[in-house]
């Protein structure tokens, strides 16, 4: 359908209409992550361990000395040929702001499920520099309701997203915030699953700004692939498992 063709004097009023509901979302936004921080806190009491390229390491060691520390629920189950490619695709967006992120009190690191060797393979092989350590033989990933047990899925008692319900997969993503005291006490205090993670999306924010905007059917998955495959994977599923 051809678009509508107007005089510059046209479309600037167009644009200054759009501009208020713009600086309305704006507004709304910045109240809307007032209300997040402002979120109760529960505290970690459970010890969870994480095998890295040093050795194991505790929850509160993933800080490294910082207070915040952003976990990437990054689906990689044990054994998966490739990693999801929506985490893929937003961790392509994550190197440049962890040095920014260091330096402002914030630590970063991704978690998955599977073994150590597996998780730095599949690290080399796409070229990321951010931590990403493993949660294997941890309750970590079950707790904080990314990954789930045959049964739970059997059974339809998977909850993701703060619902409990038909889970198809045994890996999930998403992202959690943690706050470590002065006393070395560890609070858990936010958490965000699903379209909960697009914010994180810099490529979404300049396609939603072009006249074909994102041009999907019905996800990421239409189109994005694992950056090292585009000259040769055709569309498939959102994560490498199998």
């Amino acid at each position: 359908m051809p678009h509508k063709i107007v005089s510059r004097e046209e479309w600037i009023e167009a644009r200054k209409a759009l501009l208020l509901k713009e600086k309305a979302w704006t507004r709304l936004r910045d109240r809307l992550s007032a209300e997040r921080r402002e979120l109760p806190w529960v505290r970690i009491d459970k010890e969870y361990f994480f095998e890295g390229p040093h050795g194991k390491k505790t929850l509160a060691d993933l800080f490294a000395g910082r207070s915040q520390l952003v976990i990437k629920h990054f689906m990689l189950g044990p054994g998966w040929k490739d990693p999801c490619v929506g985490c893929s695709f937003e961790s392509d967006h994550i190197d440049g702001a962890v040095i920014h992120l260091e330096h402002h009190d914030v630590s970063y690191v991704a978690v998955s499920r599977a073994p150590y060797p597996e998780i730095a393979a599949v690290k080399k092989r796409m070229g990321w520099r951010f931590r990403w350590v493993s949660s294997y033989g941890s309750d970590f990933n079950y707790d904080f309701n990314v990954s789930f047990t045959p049964e739970q899925i059997a059974a339809g008692e998977a909850t993701y997203n703060y619902r409990k319900g038909a889970q198809p997969m045994e890996e999930m993503s998403g992202r959690s915030v943690f706050y470590r005291d002065e006393d070395g006490a560890v609070f858990h205090t936010y958490s965000a699953f699903a379209r909960g993670g697009e914010v994180m999306l810099g490529t979404y924010a300049l396609l939603d700004m072009t006249p074909k905007g994102r041009n999907e059917k019905s996800n990421l998955t239409d189109w994005v692939r694992l950056h090292d495959r585009y000259d040769t994977a055709a569309a498939g599923a959102d994560c490498g498992a199998g």
